[in-house]
């Protein structure tokens, strides 16, 4: 028992250590921010980060970490966007954060599903995949809502159709590549496929 106090003790004092020695994750600037989106970003992104154009994302409301970890992967070329690769290479790490951080602070205006036609086959593979192809519910990762994750899967909710439309294609044909699950994914799913759970999760609450 003595032993086992011992060594519990010892544990203890060393992840105590660990955490001491580790470096402090660098807060964000929400002021900075503001300034730096309202200079980079708003004129794809809109003033609150509601897009108002359907191949432009809407950043409003979106997981920081996630949010951060694109911006710093189109900075390394990691993820490929010519345009995107510009601006965020005239970002900072912490201006990264900051703006990351900002946009979680802003509020998301729902989206809404289009095709009528779709609509019950996209909510078929998002809520439950298509197993003959072992093709994986969408909710499963982000959740039955679109929610997803925070720092590991997106918000989905309300998102454009056709910005959804856009990266599973790209995803698919391998022209985007920094998530090894979504390729695996995306490469199961034909054009209709794609089109009807892209226009599903834009109507998502």
């Amino acid at each position: 028992m003595k032993s086992f106090a011992a060594l519990l003790t010892a544990t203890l004092f060393a992840t105590q250590a660990f955490a001491a020695d580790a470096p402090a994750t660098p807060k964000a600037d929400l002021a900075k921010g503001a300034a730096s989106y309202a200079a980079v970003c708003v004129a794809c992104h809109a003033a609150d980060g509601n897009s108002t154009v359907p191949l432009q994302p809407s950043l409003a409301q979106q997981h920081p970490e996630y949010l951060l970890k694109q911006l710093l992967e189109f900075k390394s070329g990691v993820r490929k966007d010519p345009i995107m690769q510009g601006f965020a290479a005239t970002l900072s790490e912490q201006d990264a954060r900051n703006i990351s951080w900002w946009l979680a602070t802003q509020k998301a205006k729902p989206g809404f599903a289009k095709e009528k036609d779709l609509v019950m086959t996209g909510e078929r593979i998002y809520r439950g995949g298509i197993a003959d192809r072992q093709i994986p519910a969408c909710a499963g990762c982000h959740s039955p809502n679109g929610a997803g994750i925070p720092s590991q899967y997106p918000l989905l909710s309300g998102q454009h159709a056709e910005y959804n439309v856009k990266q599973l294609v790209a995803f698919r044909d391998g022209t985007r590549t920094n998530s090894a699950v979504m390729q695996g994914v995306a490469a199961r799913m034909n054009d209709r496929e794609i089109k009807a759970v892209a226009d599903y999760i834009a109507g998502l609450r």
